[in-house]
């Protein structure tokens, strides 16, 4: 169970395409989060990945290091 707060806007939006499409506004929530949640993940992953190399938690390795690694140099 899940329980958010909307801005007032959203609400009445999300409320009017229900109420025109016959659909819950569950329905149309839990489409959103589902169509967006992987694009989410992949950023603030990201970010935090970001942040662990700047900070020196973590090192990169440069392309040509991989490349070779895998024989795939060129």
């Amino acid at each position: 169970m899940l329980a958010i707060r909307l801005p007032q806007s959203v609400e009445k939006r999300l409320e009017k395409l229900a109420r025109r499409t016959g659909r819950t506004k569950s329905f149309y929530a839990r489409e959103a989060i589902l169509q967006h949640l992987e694009d989410l993940e992949d950023m603030y992953l990201a970010e935090r990945a970001l942040e662990r190399i700047r900070s020196g938690e973590d090192e990169t390795i440069p392309i040509e290091d991989v490349m070779k690694r895998h024989g795939m140099e060129d």
